[in-house]
């Protein structure tokens, strides 16, 4: 791939900051919830439910905008589209930052951020596609440790802020500062295809056969489609799962007896040796195909699932096994839901299809926060990681559907690179 110098000058840029497009997804989307709920609720008295409310009414929400964005990606392209978001989303940070306990300013800025990194998620899964095929699933191995890492360093860095001299108004402005900063930089350096440059994607020598121009697909063909369900089913649910367990993960931890200084230890443990999975399973995903791939993810979630089912007060090893399973599952889905979704419909309908693949999923995900408040309301979380297993059982097999549809990217996967440019 890099042995073309000119493809590897325009590529780095794209790998390089679709891991913080990935980062602040991860740490705005769920993992900061771990941080803002417990203080907010001590600060000014407010319910779980409350606190993470404007997340739910922006899950329902992103049910339509997850339509939107896959249009518009489509019409205006990638970085058109995405970079004014990455700034919508940068402005609402530091909103909830000057909230200051006025519910209706937090609400409306939460609500923003958990709209507005859906573009990001989005637009680094399309570059990726777009600049990548033979080497699609590393590519996005690569770039999505930007989850796993948010998880190792984020949620620790972000906490000692908000309880320390920074607070919550200076720590979440010095985040959106970061994000604005983020936005900047992809206008700058990034494009949406290799094409732009006069290069293939891989670093290729010639156009591959499945082009760069996007072809629709209709919501009936979709529909009419096993793989769309098994897709919609398998990856819903799991990342229903990543929603509800990354939001709670804290609160849990407090419920079971468990000191800060041991979780957060463990969350940056586990995390970071949780983050080179994203990249294996890409490996993985590329040698031995999306399904093997997929079935291994799903067998990682374990790690994060029993320990939480069986959580002990201070048990360091139980709860670095949860971190590392979190990490997994960070890093994982959105390495392996790109992949299979191309793998299914190839570079031409990926995001066509996945406009529409997701915005039924987000139906699934909706549910997620209130699910987790509505247990942690009850006094315990336990009842909600046992039910939560019965929705992997059903992923797996939904994945294992489809373990004989053949891959849409094939006749571009044995293309050559020219080591000559």
């Amino acid at each position: 791939m890099f042995q073309n110098k000119a493809f590897m000058r325009r590529a780095l840029p794209v790998l390089i900051l679709t891991v913080f497009l990935m980062y602040f997804y991860s740490g705005l989307q769920n993992d900061h919830l771990n941080v803002i709920t417990p203080f907010l609720s001590s600060e000014y008295g407010w319910t779980d439910i409350q606190i993470t409310n404007p997340v739910t009414w922006a899950g329902f929400a992103v049910i339509i905008f997850y339509l939107i964005c896959g249009w518009a990606l489509v019409k205006f392209g990638v970085i058109r589209f995405m970079v004014p978001c990455i700034l919508i989303l940068g402005g609402a940070t530091i909103g909830l930052a000057l909230s200051n306990g006025n519910y209706t300013v937090y609400a409306i800025s939460l609500f923003l951020v958990r709209l507005m990194v859906c573009p990001m998620q989005m637009g680094g899964f399309m570059l990726c596609t777009n600049w990548f095929i033979k080497y699609r699933g590393r590519a996005l191995g690569w770039v999505t440790i930007g989850s796993p890492l948010f998880s190792a360093t984020g949620t620790t860095l972000l906490t000692f802020g908000v309880q320390g001299s920074l607070g919550l108004q200076g720590s979440y402005i010095i985040v959106g500062i970061a994000v604005l900063l983020l936005g900047i930089l992809c206008a700058a350096l990034l494009r949406d295809t290799p094409e732009k440059y006069g290069l293939y994607p891989d670093g290729s020598d010639h156009r591959p056969a499945d082009t760069e121009d996007a072809e629709e697909i209709t919501l009936k063909e979709i529909l009419s489609k096993k793989e769309s369900w098994c897709l919609i089913v398998s990856y819903g649910l799991l990342q229903f799962m990543i929603v509800a367990i990354m939001a709670f993960y804290v609160v849990h931890m407090q419920m079971v007896g468990t000191d800060q200084s041991i979780y957060l230890t463990a969350l940056a443990i586990g995390a970071l040796a949780g983050v080179p999975m994203s990249y294996l399973l890409g490996w993985i995903d590329d040698k031995f195909g999306s399904i093997k791939a997929s079935v291994l993810l799903c067998a990682l979630y374990l790690f994060a699932l029993v320990p939480m089912l069986l959580m002990k007060p201070n048990n360091i090893l139980m709860s670095a096994m949860v971190a590392f399973g979190i990490a997994c599952m960070g890093g994982g889905v959105p390495t392996m839901h790109p992949a299979v979704t191309a793998y299914v419909f190839g570079r031409k309908k990926y995001q066509s299809a996945n406009k529409w693949i997701m915005t039924i999923q987000a139906v699934i995900m909706a549910f997620a926060i209130y699910f987790m408040a509505y247990f942690a309301g009850t006094g315990s979380l336990r009842p909600a990681y046992g039910i939560m297993l019965g929705m992997l059982a059903v992923a797996v097999v939904a994945i294992l559907i489809m373990r004989n549809t053949p891959d849409a990217n094939l006749a571009d996967r044995a293309y050559g690179e020219n080591p000559n440019k």
